[in-house]
């Protein structure tokens, strides 16, 4: 094994722990908090899990990095996600992440509707980094999704895109609507929880891989049918 592939996959391997050590923080803050509520509010100004929330999303920040660092030799075959790797993709979302825990929301986390009395350029700074985050993060998983080379993890991939990007909206939109918030706050803590697992599950998988990528490049185009024929 040469000394980039070690340095590779030990980059992978911290990442991964990293983002466990993220989720166990979170979750742990949540036990803090007698009552529901959203994940962005755990870090408000205000809050007695605040310094903890910034830790979990320092956390997360630097272990999806070095997971992203880790994957860039991967590349989708699906001809609208390929136009950049999936690396960027999740360090755009790292970016994003960062900024949320260093811009935290205003006591309440109220939602900001430009115009409202309520609307602060904090809370709309926080708000659109998450939302923007959380965008990215699935877009890399999609694009994992479509990777070649690593069949399960694929699968796990396209899984965690879709239930992430449905159960966040989902949540979101019952935060905007006021409408059951208190289900559309738990529905967030588990497409945050689904998230930071998908993180640490690539990171595992990109330490234990014995070749040298997770994923091919393509190269030229090839038509699936193309694909299938070869491998025939």
């Amino acid at each position: 094994m040469s000394r980039r592939s070690g340095l590779r996959r030990g980059a992978a391997a911290l990442g991964a722990l990293l983002a466990v050590a993220a989720l166990v923080v979170i979750w742990a803050a949540r036990a803090r908090i007698p009552h529901d509520l959203y994940v962005s509010e755990l870090g408000a100004d205000g809050m007695p899990t605040a310094g903890m929330f910034r830790v979990a999303f320092l956390l997360l920040v630097a272990g999806g990095a070095l997971v992203a660092v880790a994957a860039r030799g991967v590349r989708s075959r699906a001809r609208l996600l390929r136009h950049w790797p999936p690396t960027v993709s999740l360090l755009v979302s790292c970016a994003f992440f960062l900024v949320a825990s260093q811009v935290p929301c205003t006591a309440g986390c109220p939602v900001p509707v430009p115009g409202s009395a309520a609307f602060t350029w904090q809370d709309f700074t926080h708000t659109s980094a998450a939302v923007l985050a959380f965008a990215a993060a699935a877009v890399a998983m999609l694009q994992c999704g479509f990777a070649l080379g690593h069949p399960v993890l694929a699968v796990l991939s396209r899984a965690c895109a879709i239930a992430v990007g449905g159960i966040a909206a989902v949540g979101g939109l019952m935060s905007v609507l006021s409408f059951y918030s208190w289900l559309g706050s738990r529905f967030e803590f588990v497409a945050t929880t689904i998230g930071l697992g998908w993180v640490a599950v690539l990171g595992v998988a990109l330490a234990l891989e014995r070749r040298r990528d997770v994923a091919v490049s393509p190269g030229p185009e090839v038509e699936p049918d193309a694909e299938l024929s070869a491998a025939a």
